[in-house]
């Protein structure tokens, strides 16, 4: 096992892996930009590097000062987390040339999955039913050919990120060239590749996930399914595992074909088979997100396996204890709690948390780095916490969430809580029958989304 490590990130995501670590008898080192200085993840660490000024493109994303950091502190691996560089292959890279143990898979599996085209040729190759598509193209006119040949509706993705970022949706032809540029614009500002592949979209359908971790002996262990069809922007505010609309044949299905993929893949540590799930049970690949995954405690509690630890462990060269499909009970529900305004098209609100007081009591788990008087930086995810509750069933899960979302006080910015308690208390969610596209078309029933 490792004796120091440094956690490549900030935020609440920092704070889960330094409690893993200092649980495993690990030390942590910290690493934040100037605006983060007072953030509970240097407070909790055993050291800290400040690495620059609060822009993430002078800090958190630039390689050289967190690697110099690693150096200086004495690291043997380095934990990225999710998000800034928990994707990057050349941070990888750097990694595993300075000497550090990268907690996560191989820099060129992670490239060959951050390829879009040849992620899905190689989960083609292990039998993986794929959504049909086209590869990567830079130009409007291969777009043309790409929406002629896929017909409509379609999605135009970009092909070096995911994220909801240089994403469109099009189901009229008079709007491809607006798309197109708007999208590939986005993409080359995002991933500094504008690059863009086209997906037949599935409408109406489910975001549905398989959670795996992977040893470098061969072992993999599928820990279930997680629903992420509640979406703003592309972007998940509540997930739930089991996913109400999976059954046992299915999800078996769904969990085997996440297997074999690894398998042919050669992946290693946590990471996230992402499928679509249409209205008659198909099941259709997306992506790989080859990282720990912001939704990962939904995971945890239905199946009792602390995925932070398994990453740490497995990268530290231990094998999977338990392989195979993980026993799991009960139902898990996670809500995100984000500083920003379900009005005004979930804009961010920075500013001063003036009230923070957490839900306590049976079944709920609360991921945070909120601390009452700190102030919320505009420059950086607007993830404040994560509530996760578990219970027997989900009907019971949905009951603990209502009352968590009860106790829990927040003052000083506007969150996500109004509309997050909403869609719980929905028809909709409680029966389970929903779709990616809930929030689009609740917004005119949702007093949250309307400012009422």
């Amino acid at each position: 096992m490792f004796s120091r490590v440094l956690v490549a990130n900030r935020g609440e995501i920092a704070v889960r892996i330094i409690r893993a670590l200092h649980e495993l008898g690990v030390e942590a080192v910290a690493v934040y930009s100037t605006a983060d200085a007072d953030s509970l993840h240097v407070h909790l660490a055993d050291e800290a590097v400040c690495i620059g000024p609060p822009s993430a493109g002078e800090s958190y994303l630039r390689i050289a000062n967190v690697i110099a950091a690693a150096e200086t502190t004495r690291c043997q691996a380095v934990h990225p987390g999710y998000g800034f560089l928990s994707e990057n292959p050349a941070f990888a890279e750097a990694c595993e040339e300075t000497g550090f143990v990268f907690i996560g898979p191989s820099a060129d599996v992670m490239r060959r999955m951050g390829d879009k085209a040849e992620a899905k040729r190689e989960l083609m190759a292990a039998n993986v039913p794929l959504v049909p598509g086209t590869d990567a193209v830079n130009s409007f006119v291969g777009v043309q050919a790409g929406a002629k040949e896929l017909g409509y509706p379609l999605l135009l993705k970009a092909a070096a990120g995911g994220g909801g970022k240089g994403m469109r949706f099009v189901d009229d032809p008079a709007e491809l060239e607006n798309a197109y540029s708007t999208a590939s614009t986005e993409a080359e500002a995002a991933f500094g590749d504008g690059a863009l592949y086209l997906e037949r979209a599935v409408v109406p359908a489910r975001h549905v996930e398989v959670q795996v971790l992977c040893d470098s002996f061969g072992g993999v262990l599928t820990l279930g399914e997680r629903e992420c069809s509640i979406q703003r922007r592309h972007q998940k505010l509540i997930e739930e595992s089991p996913s109400p609309a999976t059954t046992p044949e299915l999800r078996r299905e769904m969990e085997s074909a996440a297997e074999r993929a690894c398998g042919v893949i050669g992946y290693t540590n946590a990471g996230t088979f992402e499928f679509l799930l249409s209205s008659d049970g198909g099941f259709y690949f997306m992506e790989l997100n080859a990282r720990l995954q912001v939704e990962h405690p939904v995971s945890e509690l239905v199946t009792g396996i602390d995925i932070v630890r398994e990453q740490i462990r497995i990268a530290a060269g231990e094998p999977l204890e338990l392989t195979g499909r993980a026993p799991r009970s009960g139902h898990a529900i996670e809500l995100r709690v984000n500083a920003e305004d379900p009005a005004r098209d979930f804009v961010p609100t920075p500013g001063r948390l003036v009230r923070f007081r957490p839900p306590l009591g049976p079944g709920i788990r609360v991921d945070t780095f909120a601390e009452e008087g700190m102030e919320i930086p505009p420059y950086y995810d607007s993830l404040l916490a994560k509530i996760i509750v578990h219970d027997a069933n989900r009907s019971a899960a949905i009951a603990r969430a209502l009352r968590a979302l009860g106790e829990l006080e927040i003052e000083g910015v506007t969150t996500t809580v109004p509309v997050i308690r909403e869609i719980l208390d929905s028809e909709e969610f409680r029966s389970g029958d929903y779709s990616t596209s809930f929030i689009a078309e609740a917004a005119g029933r949702l007093p949250a989304l309307a400012g009422g």
